[in-house]
């Protein structure tokens, strides 16, 4: 593999004015990708692929067209269906035809695979497209660490558990910052207890004597 190719996952909230210049990175200006450099032993993911729908025959070509002079050309990919509306079998890309196929228990629904003819295979974490640019950057750069040892579902296990703690945050802020300006209301004091009726009974009267009687 070759170290990273990929365009900030925060891209489209930049200035469009930029995004030409960073564009020559990749053959697609809509291409989110980014790979994991070589390491001294394989992870087990070799990066990250950022689509922008689950329309496989509308987000291969562009992938491919990345992949090829990179890997060798892509001649097969397989993905798990949970999260593909459509698993064409063939997917036309630039100058060949890619063949797609899946495996529903065999694959992690979160993985994309690709084979390479004589040359290789490789394992992308395929980030949900509906998800926040915070966390697709932290996805890309957890899949493209050389060392990683997590799986595609366990890295979007650890991604929704951090976006979780930070809304938690969030929260603990704010509810501290309202405090702090008077939004809680102060408990109301307790109302001072009422003598009771033996109490008030006592006042009224005079001592007893040891017969009993009360003196007047």
């Amino acid at each position: 593999m070759t170290a990273t190719i990929s365009l900030s996952p925060t891209l489209e909230a930049e200035d469009p004015s930029t995004w030409s210049a960073r564009s020559a990175q990749t053959s697609s200006s809509s291409l989110r990708l980014s790979l994991a450099p070589n390491g001294p032993a394989p992870a087990l993911l070799d990066g990250a692929w950022w689509p922008r729908s689950r329309d496989l025959e509308a987000e291969l070509p562009a992938l491919a067209a990345v992949l090829d002079p990179l890997w060798g050309r892509i001649t097969r990919v397989t993905v798990n269906p949970t999260h593909w509306p459509v698993v064409p079998r063939k997917v036309p890309v630039a100058g060949h035809v890619m063949h797609v196929g899946w495996f529903r228990a065999e694959q992690d629904p979160h993985e994309l695979m690709l084979l390479s003819y004589g040359t290789g295979r490789w394992n992308l974490l395929v980030i949900p497209p509906e998800t926040d640019p915070a966390s697709a950057a932290w996805l890309m750069a957890a899949a493209s660490d050389p060392s990683g040892t997590s799986t595609a579902s366990r890295l979007m296990e650890e991604a929704a558990a951090r976006t979780r703690a930070a809304v938690s945050e969030t929260d603990r802020a704010v509810e501290a910052v309202w405090d702090s300006e008077g939004g809680r209301p102060s408990p109301s004091p307790s109302p001072s207890p009422s003598p009771s009726r033996d109490a008030a009974a006592v006042r009224t009267t005079g001592p007893v004597t040891e017969s009993g009687d009360r003196v007047r």
